[in-house]
């Protein structure tokens, strides 16, 4: 361990002696760091710890402390977290990479344990549990009880994993979302680690298997979403390159007022970094507004750091820190710890903190945030509440215009001025009727068929729960009840949650409305959504019906939430309850009633809604540090169910060859020590021809396997019968399923065939259509290599590496877009396929492709080219462009050259003498 700069010093805790790299010190160097913003304090302090000669040098940590606000991002540097948290839909493909490396790396002559985690590894089982049962008592056990039945091989596997590997441990399922977890307990905001024999404190970062790792900003620790591929590197030791990125402050004054939430709050976050443009930038929130703002509400603007484009939205160590910590049953030594360590190290903020210097400053009065909702289709979409009813019509024109004219046997179409079952155009406001829980219903556009309170970013907050729980108090009172039509569901982020709302005395309120506790995960946000009633299900599709999803999520892409539902908006959790008993988004809830109470009268949103001093007055009398104690006591446990699986023994998986859930995965057959070279591509075939917003779920959905999908037919043809099938993303652990559910999203629209709905495309020259996995593999029997274009932000959404996995196992070599999300660029070059980058103002479309054409990709230089020419050849002559290569960093490259970065991993691990 280096330390050029003289700054290794002792820090005293409670009459403890530790040793830590102190920021102060490189003052005498520097100057005042002051200036520096908190995140880059701590991307600094990574560095000095992490100085090597090697990975990390003296002019890095200079160029940090030097860091100049308004420079474009050129400088590399490596960074190293203390931890990684993951999930398990993410966390089940880390493992089987792992047990591939340890059979790959004997293979290549090295030793099987040098594949282990050297830091701390902690998975969530938090996103199989799916929404099957609903509105009942027993939603909660029978959920469970299905999961379980669908998933124990992969928790079988699991078991395994915490057995052969150290520094790696299981929460079982049933306990919480992976981040509500690690913001409630698994957070140090401060280790202490030894180090030589040492010990040493230095602050908690941590990298995460999910987009919304950022959530933990909101307590002062940085860490972000990354692929699995780079969290595996991470875990195997190997510091993750990047850019010295500028920061964008955000400046928060005032208070919230009545009415809003933080939903509403993050919500209007969201749009106005969105609009800023803040991709590849961290964001810090400051000012005044933090002293009014509960931990629980920085949380929740933090875990949408990927909805706004940031790489992490964070908040400073201050007393609010430390309230949270003590709440949620932090250890006296732990908080002093905390304390001592931030103010040492100029980490603490408070009133007379002098402002950072910034990149570019934003700023919201919180005193203007309003009630919204945002979707219909993204998170950055914001509507006001009162303009929710005009925002549904303006995207049903849409949705509606390819309606045509179809017959009815079972439902009766009803249009205004009287029945008209053959009517010419399914148009203005088709209906069908359905009999629901013996009561007759109309479903028509805008109907709420789901009304979820699910996700980390809400159900976190005791603010919006109990609010959602005496607004439900209050409508109970009066009589009101959710629409027959509409799937509720409660799923609490943690087992606290359900303690404090069954405390507070509003559970049964919220159950009366049939929002029951269907499980502890990520449920319908991910897509865990469970299928909807057989008669509403069948009234959508007799009716060619746009109806809608409300949730208080923070993704609402399409096909996201639930294949038979077009419109999704985010909402807070009190609106969700709203909504559910109104039972459509075709209301203006500002002035429209939700129903009718039980003496006859209109009940309004406004006669129902609890206000600021009610929530806040229950929050004091409910929520406390011996629920968080109680809970987490023995979080690693499990319950019986998770207990009674069993799991192999041994360092090395042995794999069953007839298994559909967890494979031997193909990345590392044929691998040799011998490094490649980065070459150009000739005679490639576009796969698909993509617009703009294509996301992780478009490209790697993680929700429902059609039967008629390549997936669904793979399956099938293994004995798997289609109720069996689970999700995409439990079968995460088995890459023939995943490449074949690769751009198989119900929703995803291939331009190359209009635009059409479907995983679909034309195989060139043949013209013929095939899904998008039947066509790939056609192009590999005849060696044909292959790209894919797409429009502005490619690959936004959830960080699931096999977007990338699926992507190169397909064949495709290069993915050239208008601009890409960091993560799943990231992604890209990890899994050795070449992100490239149109220039500014082109795209397929004004270079006039319509992906017939062959492609060649030179003058790559072997990783050299900041530029590539592409040649796209058809009969009619041929287009010349040129085309960034977004391979951002030297280790990119090198990584490049190796095929990806665990192959990079892999050799220098082999070449490593065993320990």
């Amino acid at each position: 361990m280096r330390d050029t700069f003289g700054t290794r010093s002792r820090l005293d805790v409670d009459g403890r002696s530790l040793h830590y790299f102190s920021l102060p010190r490189l003052e005498a160097r520097f100057g005042s760091l002051a200036r520096l913003p908190y995140s880059m304090k701590i991307l600094l302090e990574n560095l000095l710890r992490h100085e090597d000669g090697v990975s990390v040098l003296p002019e890095h940590i200079e160029a940090v402390a030097r860091w100049d606000a308004t420079r474009e991002p050129d400088t590399e540097i490596a960074f190293m977290p203390a931890r990684v948290v993951l999930q398990d839909f993410t966390g089940v493909p880390c493992v089987v990479d792992l047990a591939a490396m340890r059979d790959a790396v004997v293979k290549l002559g090295g030793d099987a344990k040098r594949i282990n985690p050297l830091i701390p590894s902690e998975l969530v089982i938090d996103h199989s549990v799916q929404v099957d049962v609903f509105g009942k008592p027993e939603a909660l056990d029978l959920n469970g009880q299905i999961e379980f039945a669908r998933n124990r091989e992969r928790y079988g596997f699991l078991r395994w994993g915490q057995k052969a590997f150290d520094n790696f441990k299981v929460v079982p399922p049933n306990t919480g979302i992976v981040h509500q977890v690690n913001l409630e307990h698994l957070a140090r905001v401060v280790m202490e680690r030894e180090i030589d024999g040492e010990s040493h404190a230095f602050p908690d970062t941590v990298f995460g298997t999910d987009s919304h790792t950022t959530m933990i900003n909101g307590i002062g620790v940085l860490g972000w979403g990354v692929g699995g591929i780079e969290a595996e590197a991470a875990m195997l030791g190997q510091p993750s390159s990047m850019l010295i990125p500028q920061v964008v402050g955000f400046r928060l004054t005032g208070r919230l007022p009545e009415g809003a939430t933080a939903t509403d709050l993050v919500l209007t976050v969201t749009q106005m970094l969105r609009k800023h443009g803040v991709v590849g930038k961290f964001v810090e929130f400051f000012g005044d507004g933090l002293q009014h703002l509960p931990l629980a509400d920085r949380a929740t603007i933090a875990n949408m750091a990927p909805e706004y484009g940031a790489t992490c939205g964070i908040f400073p160590i201050d007393a609010e820190s430390l309230t949270y910590l003590r709440l949620s049953g932090r250890s006296e030594a732990q908080i002093a710890l905390v304390e001592t360590y931030a103010k040492a190290q100029g980490l603490w903020h408070d009133a007379t903190t002098p402002a950072a210097t910034y990149s570019a400053t934003l700023e919201l009065d919180l005193g203007d945030v309003r009630p919204s909702l945002a979707g219909p289709k993204r998170p950055q979409d914001r509507v006001l509440l009162e303009g929710v009813q005009a925002d549904f019509h303006a995207n049903l024109l849409g949705l509606t215009a390819q309606r045509t004219a179809k017959k009815t046997q079972v439902s009766e179409f009803v249009e205004e001025g009287g029945a008209q079952p053959q009517a010419e155009h399914l148009a203005a406001k088709p209906a069908a009727k359905v009999r629901i829980r013996d009561q007759d219903c109309e479903l028509t556009d805008g109907s709420v068929v789901i009304a979820a309170i699910t996700s980390c970013t809400n159900t976190s907050n005791p603010a919006v729960m109990l609010g959602a729980g005496l607004l439900a108090r209050n409508a109970v009172a009066k009589g009101l009840k959710s629409m027959p039509w509409v799937k509720t569901s409660l799923g609490p982020g943690s087992l606290v949650v359900t303690d404090y709302l069954r405390k507070a005395g509003v559970l049964d309120d919220l159950e009366a409305l049939g929002f029951h506790v269907v499980g502890y995960g990520c449920t319908t946000c991910i897509g865990n959504s469970g299928p909807l009633p057989d008669e509403v299900s069948k009234g959508i599709a007799d009716g060619d019906l746009v109806v809608a999803s409300v949730l208080s999520g923070n993704r609402n892409f399409e096909g996201r939430v639930h294949p038979e539902v077009k419109m999704n908006y985010l909402a807070s959790p009190p609106l969700v309850v709203a909504y559910a008993l109104a039972g459509t988004v075709d209301i203006d809830l500002t002035r429209d009633p939700l129903g009718t109470g039980r003496d006859g009268r209109p009940v309004y949103l406004r006669d129902v809604w609890p206000s600021n001093k009610e929530i806040g007055d229950l929050i004091a009398a409910t929520v406390g540090p011996e629920m968080f104690a109680r809970n987490y006591a023995d979080v690693f446990k499990g319950d019986s169910r998770w207990n009674a699986i069993a799991s192999p023994e041994g360092e090395s998986y042995v794999w069953d060859d007839a298994s559909t859930y967890i494979k031997h995965p193909p990345y590392f057959e044929g691998m040799s020590m011998r490094v490649g070279t980065i070459d150009d591509i000739h005679g490639a075939r576009v796969l698909g021809l993509f617009g703009d917003s294509i996301t992780t779920d478009h490209i790697s959905p993680a929700g429902n396997i059609k039967a008629s999908s390549p997936a669904g037919r793979f399956l099938q043809s293994r004995g798997v019968q289609p109720a069996d099938f689970n999700s995409y993303g439990s079968r995460r652990g088995n890459d023939d399923v995943m490449v074949r559910g690769t751009f198989a999203n119900i929703r995803i629209r291939n331009l190359m065939l209009g635009g059409e709905e479907g995983g679909n495309t034309l195989h060139q020259p043949s013209g013929e259509k095939l899904a998008i996995y039947d066509a790939a593999m056609r192009y590999k029997a005849e060696a044909v290599p292959l790209v894919v274009m797409a429009g502005k932000e490619y690959g936004t959404g959830s960080s699931r590496d096999w977007a990338a996995k699926g992507t190169n196992l397909l064949g495709v070599k290069a993915v050239i877009a208008e601009s890409f999300e960091r993560i799943h660029r990231s992604n890209l070059v990890g899994m050795g396929v070449l992100p490239l980058q149109f220039r500014d103002g082109e795209n397929a479309q004004t270079l006039g492709l319509d992906g017939s054409e062959v492609i060649d990709i030179v003058g790559l230089d072997d990783g050299a080219a900041k530029t590539a020419t592409i040649v796209a050849r058809k009969p009619a002559g041929e287009t010349r462009f040129e085309a960034r290569v977004l391979l951002l960093t030297p280790k990119e490259v090198e990584y490049f050259r190796h095929g990806g970065i665990l192959h990079y991993v892999l050799r220098q691990l082999a070449a490593a003498p065993s320990a």
